[in-house]
């Protein structure tokens, strides 16, 4: 794609404006807020190497919530093309990235770490409970894919693969239910609060492999956004397109495995942003996925940002569960949107 469409860029700049305020916003504000004199001040003396005479709130905007902001953004954005992927994979509206197992799988990953990890002596650092995640979220989907390519209808058809994906889905949540159940009180609520989603990990480490994965799995998304156009016609029109329709499901899987495990290994289990923010756009621009995947990035990322900045100062100095605020500003969109359905959805 060379260029933008005329009547799309507005939409796009618009988008990127209010993504900027937020996270100008998100920095500033919090338990402790921040002015724009320790912004500037803090960045300079980053720039400089002169980390040894920041300020205890220049240290705060540095290493709290300035990586918490770049985080947001590339959490947000990573759900959203995953679920702009899975929804023209699925040629479904209401297809979420989690659906095939992923985000059960990351989350049972984390609770055996969490319930198990320490009494079997696992350790790997600052890494370790998000290794566990993305691995059990990487075995679920790899199960998924197993148990429906064992189905010869799978070949003609993603529904076997929908429905296998909401049994496995099943079967690790009620692992995460069982481990639990059979944790300590100290476990359990560190399980709870996994599961709903938390930024307030967020590190440079984590904000680089995030965005890593996130900008690598945008550029490759783009390429099979023709392809996933061809296929929202249906398999046979897109076979006859010269899609080849096997590869590209594989293709896609694979690219939404990579960006909800890494996602979810790092900041929890969140929801709505993947299933919420591809309806958004195709309201303002329409469902051709090479304008839907970028319109869908940006819009994830304003979603999360938004959530995240509810969830710091809704009950400050407390925080709430990121996953939460998704969730309960989430369902009523998506009700309202799953109402007027005839109206924008393919």
């Amino acid at each position: 794609m060379n260029r933008f469409d005329q009547q799309h860029r507005p939409v796009f700049l618009f988008l990127l404006l209010i993504l900027i305020m937020l996270a100008m916003t998100s920095v500033r504000f919090g338990a402790v807020n921040i002015s724009w004199i320790e912004i500037l001040s803090s960045i300079q003396k980053w720039i400089k190497s002169e980390e040894a005479t920041l300020s205890l709130r220049e240290n705060i905007f540095l290493q709290i919530r300035f990586p918490r902001a770049i985080l947001c953004i590339a959490t947000g954005a990573s759900l959203a093309i995953a679920g702009v992927l899975m929804q023209a994979l699925f040629r479904n509206p209401i297809v979420e990235p989690g659906l095939i197992g992923t985000s059960s799988g990351a989350a049972f990953g984390a609770a055996l770490y969490l319930v198990l990890g320490s009494s079997m002596e696992i350790n790997a650092g600052e890494w370790t409970l998000s290794i566990a995640a993305c691995i059990g979220g990487i075995i679920a989907t790899l199960l998924v894919m197993m148990f429906a390519n064992s189905n010869e209808m799978a070949k003609s058809s993603v529904v076997v693969l929908l429905l296998t994906g909401i049994a496995i889905n099943s079967l690790f949540m009620s692992g995460v239910g069982f481990l639990s159940y059979i944790a300590r009180d100290p476990q359990a609520r560190s399980v709870t609060f996994w599961n709903l989603g938390t930024l307030s990990g967020a590190s440079w480490s984590a904000v680089w492999v995030v965005s890593a994965i996130c900008g690598l799995c945008f550029l490759i998304a783009l390429r099979y956004s023709k392809a996933l156009n061809a296929l929202m016609l249906g398999e046979e029109d897109a076979l006859m397109l010269g899609a080849n329709i096997t590869m590209l499901k594989k293709n896609v899987m694979a690219l939404n495995v990579l960006l909800v495990a890494v996602t979810t290994a790092f900041v929890g289990v969140i929801g709505f942003v993947g299933l919420i923010a591809p309806h958004l756009i195709r309201i303002l621009i329409g469902s051709d996925n090479r304008y839907l995947i970028i319109g869908s990035a940006m819009m994830g990322a304003i979603l999360l940002t938004s959530a995240d900045l509810i969830a710091r100062l809704l009950l400050a100095p407390a925080e709430l569960p990121i996953g939460v605020v998704t969730s309960f500003v989430g369902v009523p969109i998506f009700l309202y949107l799953l109402k007027k359905r005839n109206q924008y959805f393919f």
